[in-house]
């Protein structure tokens, strides 16, 4: 059934663009075998605009929705899929022109490539690596936001203490055992998208947990976590670690003296964001 957001919107300079409410699309991530980042896209029917070209499900968004409901909505009507399949990370406002259209991406997980059923509006959905994203004939609009919306690979430090300490929980009666149940829960929402404070997308598969104290008799039995013990101030491992070269890398800690430690490409979490995965 057609929406009441199907249709062109035509500036005063006559430009059209489709979606008289605006339109948005939906980025899905899933890991692959290896836990390469992969990207659902849709390879548009040579009928459709800019057809031929590969983009993400998306389309017009109704005068009702949100931007977020209107994306979802899209994908599972032009690829078959169910919103309670997928986790939405963030979206982003990836173009937008003077007669007020705007186009927005969702960014949203799922934790395995699903089995997708295209419409008549695609001759293919694929699970695309995205390293090799780029090197396919993508749709204009898509080509020009890929760059601010791909992924890089992320390392994330936790100051474990410090975020234990941000919840009243009781955590102290038992140090070794909330770090455990802590670092537990956390793995269990890798891989993920995160998105960072400076814009990038960075691609989560794995927290490195410092643990000081009595808190290094935590036992974690999950891959997606590894622990690294200070054998003195946690404070001091971090800010060693921090120093490392390798990929882009992410300090969960409210700590100020800690983050002035620092080196300027190291970005900062807040426990809470964090906090705000479980």
């Amino acid at each position: 059934m057609r929406g009441d957001g199907d249709g062109w919107l035509i500036g005063d300079d006559g430009s059209r663009h489709w979606g008289k409410h605006g339109a948005a699309g939906l980025l899905l991530r899933a890991p692959s075998d290896t836990g390469e980042p992969l990207v659902l896209l849709q390879h548009r029917a040579l009928w459709s605009h800019q057809g031929g070209t590969w983009a993400l499900p998306g389309g017009a968004r109704d005068s009702h929705e949100s931007t977020e409901h209107a994306a979802v909505r899209e994908a599972h009507e032009e690829a078959g899929i169910a919103a309670e399949q997928l986790c939405v990370r963030s979206e982003r406002v990836t173009a937008s022109v003077a007669s007020g259209w705007s186009y927005t991406t969702v960014v949203a997980d799922t934790d395995h490539p699903l089995t997708t059923v295209p419409n008549g509006e695609s001759t293919e959905l694929r699970w695309v690596p995205e390293s090799t994203v780029a090197d396919l004939p993508l749709h204009p609009g898509f080509a020009s936001s890929w760059s601010a919306l791909r992924t890089v690979p992320l390392r994330v430090l936790l100051d474990t203490a410090n975020v234990l300490g941000s919840r009243p929980n009781g955590w102290w009666k038992d140090r070794a055992g909330s770090t455990g149940a802590l670092l537990t829960s956390l793995a269990e929402t890798l891989p993920r998208t995160v998105e960072l404070p400076s814009g990038q997308y960075g691609w989560l598969t794995r927290i490195d947990a410092v643990l000081e104290g009595q808190a290094r008799g935590a036992v974690v039995n999950d891959p997606r976590t590894r622990t690294i013990l200070a054998d003195g101030s946690g404070d001091d491992t971090l800010a060693d670690q921090a120093q490392l070269d390798g990929d882009l890398t992410a300090l969960v800690t409210a700590d100020r003296g800690l983050r002035d430690r620092l080196p300027e490409s190291v970005q900062v979490l807040t426990p809470s964001t964090v906090l705000g995965w479980l």
